[in-house]
């Protein structure tokens, strides 16, 4: 039988060395499901951090509503990286500033240079309903309790639409990575589970920083992340509200204006453009 996406279109790209697909279904009707996306992400060469998919706006002056899936098949409340993906896909229909609605709110874009884009990741939530977090602490500074081997006893939770937990250390290229991120993303602490990231104060407008993203693993870069870290680090002084991040794929500017927007700016690549085939899809009813 075939799919509805049958011959459709999928763009691979990249934010920064973040691994991102965009699947524009606006006019189509189809929602994808959780089983659908990690059909995708089985193909040759389309394994992703964050698939973007688009669809129609729901309201009047929005470019289109956007679902955001992890490669497991659930769904993300923001990403900054691949919203970049985004707006370099509708700048090729003209569109220099977009409007683009989530689950989480509402993100504007704007383009800055050719490869070069803005996001407005909106205002951090910090209190620990909003993250959310198992219990109530003062998100500055909250206890790993129970403590996990191997991690700092202590971190620092921001939404920015999805959960960050921020661990401040000394050197964030010894940290393992793989084995740390899987334990603490689904730590008792976080009832959707979260991003976690391992941040590296080089200087007050430079941050190292490696990411373990919840759904997906370890990445090679992360926006919402590095906004996460921003505003954390300026919260416990460690940094100004203006720093370089610096992650394994590349290097993006977060500025805390004093409006409470966090502004992510950073390139995006354009690697290839295919079409899905119904045969992709036979596994996942």
């Amino acid at each position: 039988m075939r799919h509805p996406l049958d011959n459709h279109t999928i763009l691979r790209m990249n934010g920064a060395g973040n691994e991102i697909l965009v699947l524009d279904l606006r006019g189509l009707g189809h929602v994808l499901a959780p089983q659908e996306a990690r059909a995708i992400a089985a193909a040759p060469g389309l394994r992703f951090d964050q698939l973007m998919a688009l669809h129609d706006p729901l309201e009047p002056g929005d470019d289109a509503y956007m679902r955001i899936y992890n490669i497991d098949g659930s769904l993300s409340g923001a990403c900054g990286n691949g919203t970049r993906c985004v707006a370099y896909a509708l700048a090729r229909e003209g569109k220099e500033r977009l409007s683009l609605a989530t689950q989480a709110g509402r993100i504007e874009t704007r383009r800055e240079a050719e490869t070069v884009f803005t996001v407005d990741m909106g205002r951090p939530r910090l209190d620990w309903r909003e993250i959310p977090l198992a219990r109530a602490a003062d998100t500055r500074s909250v206890a790993l309790d129970p403590p996990v081997e191997g991690a700092p006893a202590q971190f620092s939770a921001v939404s920015m639409g999805n959960p960050h937990a921020v661990f401040f250390v000394g050197d964030a290229a010894a940290i393992t990575l793989e084995d740390l991120g899987a334990r603490l993303e689904r730590h008792p602490l976080f009832p959707e589970r979260a991003n976690i990231s391992f941040a590296q104060i080089v200087a007050r407008d430079d941050i190292l920083l490696r990411v373990w993203e919840r759904g997906t693993g370890a990445t090679k870069a992360c926006g919402s992340a590095a906004c996460a870290t921003l505003v954390a680090a300026a919260r416990a002084g460690l940094t100004d509200r203006r720093a370089r991040v610096r992650l394994p794929g590349g290097d993006l500017h977060i500025e805390w204006r004093a409006d409470d927007h966090v502004m992510m700016t950073g390139p995006v690549e354009f690697e290839f453009e295919t079409r899905l085939t119904s045969k992709l899809f036979e596994g996942a009813a």
